[in-house]
């Protein structure tokens, strides 16, 4: 049984403070949300890293919501307010929620977006929130659009299509903002048998939509990403940076990684299953990190950002027990993180191909590989004792890592919390044991006053601190049973 820890105070809370501003995050995208909270992986730059404090290592209280719906999506604007792209069980549609963010109790209708019939991450899945709360989309109708939420003068709220534009593309299945205000976006296949996808970006300011098609048989399986240095896309065979050029997006280089085969066990697609992280010490996005899928052991990569040189590789976990990942890494710093994924049972509709081998159990693990002074990487720690069934996300001025665990015996599913310093697990809270309290290794969103919001296969759910007594409650406390005590003293006197 795990102990908690509570969370510390005062004197403690402030080296904390200092400790989350020596992490370096790239500079906020002006044409997004609140960083940490507007978007899938955190930022534009997918660190999956806040500067948000989460619930802390102590106990805490859950609300475990039905809604019917998976949560993929959980975004926060600086109102407050939760917007979610979720898809319904019944009927596989995509639809926009807006959520009262302390009793997620729908505060307007749900807005039904269009199904797409290419993939279970397009139509909008992969969504963010502009630096006017608006949600940015691609309907698997190929429209871009903005999705704003009002309030009437009686109390009652809406969600309106403010905004939309036909790009072209129905199959989208990642979409940034870049630092100039394009929305660069990638479909996951081409656009005929064969072809490779599109990579693109629509310009607001010319109302025109520029591309660049990837070689022949390259999909993409994650989201993409952009910092000042440019946009970042995984392929099922390389990993590419763009910027606008001058009509149309220009390719800076391409490294091809070891795909491996076939999909493994635990992964959606072939190739890496890693969304591409902007990170460093310094600037916050001097290096690039994907996975490979190399058979039987997978690594961890780092890539200059500035030439696509590859600073080094790591080997990832072990070999056919449990090196394989389908998430992001949680990238600040020198530092990242990747959860295994190997094996974990996703629902079959959303695999694609067969995997090699057909099956494998799902054992977890967890690993942190640093970039020393010297560029040379080093493993940290790895801990292979961590049944990770979300994709992690660390608050940096907490230094904690939230995730949500599964035991693979019982089946229970907890909230945890990892020490991003010795990847010991600290704490250990269960919410739930049946199918539809899977996390479906979906990521969580940590909001700015501490409450952590999670995705399920049926809905989603919110962990927030049990808050402690103050020491004059307990004072006050004491007094009281003081006075009491010495009353009945008085009385059998």
């Amino acid at each position: 049984m795990i102990s908690h820890v509570r969370p510390c105070l005062g004197v403690c809370a402030f080296l904390l403070a200092i400790d989350a501003t020596a992490q370096t995050f790239p500079p906020a995208n002006p044409f997004m949300g609140p960083p940490g909270t507007a978007t899938m992986h955190a930022n534009a730059a997918s660190s999956d890293a806040t500067t948000n404090p989460g619930p802390g290592s102590g106990p805490v209280s859950i609300i475990n919501t039905n809604y019917g719906a998976v949560f993929p999506t959980i975004l926060m604007g600086s109102d407050g307010l939760i917007v979610s792209v979720a898809t319904r069980l019944e009927n596989r549609t995509p639809y926009v929620y807006l959520l009262n963010p302390t009793t997620l109790e729908s505060l307007a209708t749900p807005m039904e977006l269009v199904r797409s019939t290419t993939s279970e991450l397009a139509g909008g899945i992969y969504s963010y929130l502009d630096n006017n709360d608006r949600l940015v989309l691609v309907n698997a109708n190929g429209f871009l659009q903005r999705i704003s939420h009002t309030q009437a003068v009686g109390g009652s709220w809406s969600l309106n299509v403010e905004s939309s534009v036909q790009i072209g593309y129905p199959d989208v299945v990642g979409l940034v903002p870049d630092y100039q205000g394009r929305v660069w976006f990638a479909t996951a296949q081409g656009t005929s048998a064969g072809s490779g996808a599109v990579v693109g970006y629509y310009d607001p300011t010319t109302a025109q939509t520029a591309h660049f098609t990837l070689p022949a048989g390259e999909q993409v399986a994650n989201s993409i990403s952009s910092s000042p240095a440019g946009v970042a896309v995984a392929s099922t065979a390389a990993l590419y940076m763009f910027n606008a050029g001058t009509s149309a997006p220009e390719q800076l280089w391409r490294e091809t990684y070891d795909a491996g085969p076939a999909r493994k066990p635990g992964q959606l697609s072939w190739g890496t299953g890693a969304t591409p992280a902007f990170f460093g010490p310094d600037t916050g996005y001097e290096y690039l990190t994907i996975t490979d899928n190399a058979a039987p052991q997978e690594n961890i990569l780092v890539y200059q950002t500035s030439s696509g040189a590859l600073v080094g590789s790591v080997p990832f976990l072990t070999a056919g027990v449990n090196s394989g990942n389908e998430d992001a890494a949680i990238a600040v710093g020198n530092s990242i993180y990747y959860p295994s994924t190997y094996g974990y049972p996703y629902p079959p509709s959303a695999e694609s191909g067969p995997s090699d081998p057909a099956s494998a159990p799902f054992v977890g693990g967890m690993q942190r590989v640093d970039v020393l002074a010297d560029g040379s990487l080093q493993t940290v720690w790895s801990n292979s004792m961590i049944t990770s069934a979300a994709e992690p996300r660390l608050s940096v001025l907490d230094n904690l890592i939230y995730t949500m665990s599964v035991d693979t015996n019982t089946g229970v599913y907890s909230v945890i919390t990892i020490d991003p310093d010795t990847g010991a697990l600290l704490s250990s809270t269960p919410y739930g044991s049946s199918a539809g309290d899977n996390p479906l290794q979906m990521v969580s969103m940590i909001s700015p006053d501490g409450v952590l919001y999670q995705g399920t296969e049926r809905g989603l759910i919110r962990v927030e601190a049990v808050p402690e007594p103050s020491t004059y409650v307990l004072l006050a406390i004491a007094a009281v049973g003081l006075g009491a005590h010495m009353l009945r003293r008085r009385r059998s006197a």
